[in-house]
């Protein structure tokens, strides 16, 4: 097969699949994976798709839906999502002050979190806060103010009694990440604590699955170099982690599960 013809039946299951792998191209085509990543970039400049780590998404970035119930007992867990917060878990040292942000991410970091590190743990979630009850080494702090139906807190009360703690570690999530707007989120109350946590924290590390990185929120919590390290997953756009690299920020792209296509 010639590799346009190849690469007009790689668009297209791109286009009906939403995604493809560099592991399923080189199993379908008997190519190796050179060959498979030199099709994607001839696809992507023709804007037909978006290179990642693992192979290549629409342009548009369709993706599964993030799990959204904060019922944590029955909300989805999805590979990428644990796999990001598993590694952010690694970064946590004893003896460490960290904000853990009550997202997504903050509940599934605790499948992952030792039950016998000591360090200190501030939450603007009540939920989370509940959840850390049986970890007796861990200090827990929890912001005041009013809580949302969702567990969190975000309100200026919260704000303000982040603006009296310092942190040796802050893990953020946001509604969308680009290296031209930054970080954004969804609402005002939102992003104004996201900014004071991250201006009283010596290390601030980004917890993103690929369908947020190259899309921007509504409202802006700060620019990306504001950041040390962004952990995302291994379907993110290539060409967004690279600028993003490009300001300074430390880009980990955690893993596939072995045996997955990706």
């Amino acid at each position: 097969m010639y590799a346009e013809e190849r690469q007009r039946e790689i668009a297209q299951m791109i286009e009906e699949n939403g995604m493809v792998s560099i592991a399923e191209l080189t199993r379908r085509y008997s190519i190796s994976s050179e060959s498979a990543r030199r099709d994607l970039r001839a696809l992507e400049q023709q804007g037909l798709c978006k290179r990642t780590h693992g192979g290549a998404i629409r342009p548009q970035q369709v993706s599964v839906l993030p799990p959204r119930d904060r019922n944590f007992d029955e909300m989805p867990i999805y590979d990428n999502y644990d796999r990001i917060a598993a590694h952010a878990v690694s970064l946590i040292r004893p003896g460490d002050m960290v904000y853990m942000t009550g997202g997504s991410f903050g509940f599934l970091m605790l499948r992952h979190l030792p039950q016998d590190l000591k360090c200190t743990l501030v939450v603007n979630n009540a939920d989370l806060a509940a959840r850390l009850r049986p970890f007796t080494n861990i200090d827990v702090y929890v912001a005041g103010g009013r809580m949302r139906s969702s567990g969190s807190i975000v309100d200026s009360m919260a704000t303000a009694f982040m603006a009296n703690l310092h942190f040796d570690l802050a893990f953020i999530t946001g509604g969308g990440l680009t290296a031209d707007f930054g970080l954004s989120n969804g609402t005002d109350e939102t992003a104004t604590l996201q900014r004071q946590v991250i201006c009283n924290s010596r290390r601030n590390v980004l917890l993103m699955p690929h369908h947020k990185i190259g899309v921007d929120a509504f409202v802006k919590v700060c620019d990306a170099a504001a950041f040390d390290a962004l952990i995302t997953d291994w379907n993110s756009v290539e060409d967004e982690l690279t600028r993003l690299e490009e300001l300074g920020v430390q880009v980990t792209v955690v893993p596939a599960p072995e045996g997955s296509d990706a």
